[in-house]
Formats: structure tokens, C-alpha cells, sequence
């Protein structure tokens, strides 16, 4: 095996995320120059090229590439080898989507304090499914097509995810239910899963000017409860609001999403009573 300065490869790793040895070098709070000579000295001690510099950042060679996917293996091993090292005492790490964070847990902190007193409880809100396995006292909830795929995890579907349309009480409207051409001519919020866009390709009804977009599901869902618009989303995010008459139901999708919501944790841990309960007041939630 070569000796290899590991700290030059965690420059490399930084560099080759961000195709940029200026963006890189004011994360590593380096100088861009300083970033350069260690990525050099790197390529000099492996005997390979990594990068090739452009006017418009770097990109990766061949071998590039494969240190790189290597890398990011190496560390997403490690941070869960390193999760994994203190069993945490009684702190729980939620991993989830900042949405589902919103809409659905925060609305149950009191309940989740009441049912487990002695539990300390982290979340941690993500755009894209965790990269790494998950460590001892995590556990990670994500819609997706299927069962989590890593084979070191055990999963659960908590829900299928179904769609409707919500708006404010006070927002101007027909009599419930709505007609989708007749829905698709209000005021629509989305968000970056861009449903209304789709229905409206799909139908061919619906003006796409109406259209307000939202980076997450709980901004436009409180556009429409400020009475904005009308927003669409899985039911497990409105439920809160709709009972406390923040939003109400105007149409439903009768199409199935195709989607679930699952629940993942460590396979290692299966056994672990304190994850096993927690696991199963978080689906009798989704009952």
C-alpha cells in the first residue's frame, strides 16, 4: 500500500465535490494555492493525474473518479464506524426530510416527550437519502418506490403516500369536491417534486403562469394556509392543519402515487428494545 498523506485526500475529496479549488479552498479555510500544491503532492505520490485544470474549475480524470467514489466510501464508512462508537445512552438521531419534519414530527414532540421521558431526541433534516449506513440509535424515515435497498439496514413501510389538494377555509372556491379542470384553474403552490406541473402536462388543463414554486412541501403548504393558493402533498403532512382547521381538503388524487413512506434502522441493532419501541410508536403514528 502507498503512504498516502490522508489529509490530502480528504483535500482531494473536498476539491472533487465541488469541481472548484476556490470553492474548496474556502471550505478547507485554505488558501487556493495551498489547496493546489497538496492535490500535486497527492498526484505525485499515487503516480497518476487526478484533476485537469480548466478556466472554469477542474474535472476528473479516470483515476480521478475512482479515488474519489472511493473516498466517499472510505468516509461514509467511517462516520457510521464512528456513530457507532458511543451507543449514545438514551440520545435517538432522526434522520428525515425537512418537510416531513415540519408537517409530521414536530406536531408529536410533545407526545414523542411523554411517551419516552428519558429519551434525548436529534433530528437531522436531509434532502437526499442518507449515502451512509446507519449507525447504532439512528433511524432515518424517506418516501420512497421500495424498501431501503442497504443491505445493512432493516425497513418498514410506514405508509402509502397518497395526494390532495389543500386550501385555506377562507380561500375563494366551489363547493367540495373540486373537479381537477376546475382545480387546476386557481392559484397552484408547489414544491420541488413539481406535482402540479405534472398533472397539468398530463391533463393538459391548468395555466402554467398560476404557478408559485417552493424548494419544500411545508412552505407552500403554509402559503396555503395563508390562503396563497392551493398546495398538493402527501396526506401524512396536512393531517395536523387539517384538523386544526388551518387547511382544508379539496380534492384527492384517485390515481396511487406509486410511493411509500418507509422506516429504516441498523440491522445490527435489531435487537436494541429502545430503537424496537421507538420504531413502533413512530408507525402506530402512521395507523
Amino acid at each position: 500500500m502507498k503512504n498516502v498523506n490522508l489529509n490530502a485526500l480528504r483535500v482531494f475529496s473536498v476539491v472533487a465535490s465541488h469541481g472548484n479549488l476556490q470553492r474548496a479552498a474556502e471550505e478547507l479555510n485554505l488558501s487556493r494555492g495551498a489547496v493546489s500544491q497538496r492535490i500535486k503532492q497527492l498526484e505525485i505520490e499515487l503516480g497518476v493525474v487526478l484533476l485537469v485544470r480548466g478556466a472554469r474549475g477542474v474535472s476528473l480524470t479516470l483515476e480521478g473518479e475512482r479515488c474519489h467514489a472511493a473516498m466517499k466510501e472510505a468516509l461514509a464508512i467511517l462516520d457510521t464506524a464512528l456513530v457507532s462508537v458511543d451507543d449514545g445512552g438514551d440520545r435517538i438521531t432522526l434522520h428525515l426530510g425537512s418537510s416531513t419534519a415540519t408537517k409530521w414530527l414536530m406536531p408529536r414532540m410533545d407526545a414523542f416527550a411523554t411517551r419516552f421521558p428519558n429519551v434525548s431526541l436529534t433530528t437531522q433534516v436531509h434532502e437526499q437519502v442518507l449515502a451512509r449506513s446507519l449507525g447504532r440509535n439512528e433511524i432515518a424515515i424517506w418516501p420512497g418506490k421500495a424498501h431501503d435497498t442497504n443491505a445493512a439496514h432493516v425497513s418498514r413501510r410506514l405508509a402509502d403516500i397518497r395526494l390532495v389538494a389543500v386550501c385555506s377555509p377562507e380561500f375563494l372556491r366551489p363547493d367540495w369536491p373540486v373537479g381537477l379542470e376546475t382545480l387546476l384553474t386557481f392559484p397552484l403552490l408547489q414544491d420541488a417534486h413539481r406535482r402540479w406541473e405534472k398533472l397539468i402536462q398530463a391533463t393538459g388543463y391548468g395555466d402554467a403562469h398560476k404557478l408559485l414554486n417552493f424548494d419544500r412541501a411545508a412552505l407552500a403548504l403554509d402559503a396555503a394556509a395563508g390562503g396563497h393558493g392551493v398546495a398538493i402533498a402527501p396526506t401524512y403532512m396536512v393531517e395536523h392543519d387539517l384538523r386544526a382547521k388551518k387547511l382544508v381538503e379539496i380534492w384527492v388524487d384517485p390515481n396511487p402515487s406509486g410511493d411509500g413512506l418507509y422506516i429504516s434502522w441498523a440491522k445490527d441493532h435489531l435487537r436494541q428494545t429502545r430503537i424496537k419501541r421507538i420504531v413502533d410508536w413512530i408507525a402506530s403514528e402512521f395507523a
